[in-house]
């Protein structure tokens, strides 16, 4: 019987065990994870204002790993042996005949004073700061950012930023607190939101102006401060900084031989194949894959990945040559707290409708949807 190792916990390693479990019933899959826990990201952006508490965000996993027949290593990941059949642990050694690589991306801190802000995608600690920062604020300044990886165009997560700062506002509207603060928008692109298409970045430009909010474009960062945000074109003053940076390869890939992108990420093919690795693959943030300049690092892209790295997976298996590749897809929906734009992508369409309620609520159910699987 062939074993597969998956070493992750996130949306592309779970989808990656289902699709594995469905492909062959008596397959053995050990995954290697710190924690036998999901955390569903997208609902992290209501956590500060109450739509959403942690412990409905944060899933115990053992009852699905046991459904699925998963052997689970309570351990991190350390380097590779043999050509990938080894996963070295700080826990000790698992091996396997397929390996997929789905452990997700790691924050690029480097920015000086990078300690003074708040990572919104941190994880449910993180926002649950937030949220107790903004109870206890009176007014003030706050400033929401994003930066990439210069040498990785894909390796960025914009997106939420924008959920973060239209849900806040959206609170303190309802809370009748809006006209205490400022909410300042900054990143060193000119046009914010460009990976979503120029629709997007018009339509996000509308509603940052709707919403009074100030912005400061198109300049490099410099620093952060306590007190204050430091650009080459200019500081302004903020109470609370909230700012995703780029991302880069998680640490532990240093230890390996792996093929790297220019930033970082594990260099794969069409078919998620770690290039001149035998049934070695990678899906999801971990990865660098070809496509469109847009391709975005999200939870769909993820899935998409982890369902070709399985069936070529099982194609190689049965000594067939790799066929299945993924769609380069962007759909995303950005939640204001009481509605939602939503923005899709493809290589021969940029679809963006505008504000809707329905949109928002479709993000929710959605939400129910995808974590029943998992409950």
């Amino acid at each position: 019987m062939s074993r597969v190792t998956v070493i992750g916990a996130g949306f592309a390693a779970l989808t990656a065990v289902r699709k594995l479990r469905a492909a062959d019933p008596n397959l053995g899959i050990d995954l290697i994870a710190p924690s036998p826990e999901f955390v569903y990201y997208p609902g992290t952006i209501w956590i500060p204002t109450g739509l959403r508490r942690p412990e409905q965000l944060v899933l115990p996993l053992q009852n699905f790993f046991a459904r699925m027949g998963v052997t689970y290593h309570q351990a991190a990941a350390e380097g590779l042996q043999d050509g990938g059949r080894v996963v070295v642990t700080d826990q000790g050694e698992v091996a396997n005949d397929g390996l997929i690589i789905a452990c997700g991306g790691r924050f690029i801190r480097k920015l000086p004073g990078i300690e003074h802000c708040f990572l919104p995608c941190g994880g449910v600690e993180v926002t649950t700061q937030i949220r107790d920062r903004l109870a206890g604020m009176q007014g003030g300044t706050l400033a929401f950012g994003f930066s990439g990886n210069p040498k990785e165009p894909s390796a960025m997560r914009g997106g939420p930023v924008f959920e973060f700062l239209f849900g806040i506002d959206s609170w303190l509207r309802k809370q009748g607190r809006r006209d205490q603060f400022k909410l300042v928008f900054f990143t060193p692109a000119e046009k914010p939101g460009q990976r979503l298409g120029p629709k997007a970045v018009q339509g996000l430009k509308r509603e940052m102006d709707k919403r009074g909010i100030e912005t400061h474009l198109g300049h490099k960062l410099k620093r952060f401060e306590a007190d204050r945000v430091v650009t080459e074109g200019g500081e302004f003053a903020a109470d609370m900084i909230l700012f995703m940076p780029g991302m880069t390869g998680n640490q532990w890939f240093d230890n390996t031989p792996l093929p790297r992108s220019a930033g970082g990420m594990i260099q794969a093919d069409r078919f998620c194949q770690v290039e001149g690795w035998d049934k070695v693959y990678v899906a999801g943030d971990s990865g660098s894959f070809p496509g469109p300049e847009w391709l975005p690092k999200q939870a769909h892209m993820a899935d998409l990945q982890a369902g070709a790295a399985v069936a070529n997976l099982m194609d190689a298996f049965q000594g067939r040559a790799a066929s299945h590749t993924f769609r380069a897809e962007l759909m995303c929906i950005v939640d204001t707290r009481s509605s939602a734009m939503f923005v899709a992508r493809t290589g021969k369409r940029n679809i963006v409708l505008p504000s809707f309620i329905g949109f928002h609520w479709a993000k929710r159910v959605f939400e129910w949807w995808y974590l029943r699987k998992y409950r």
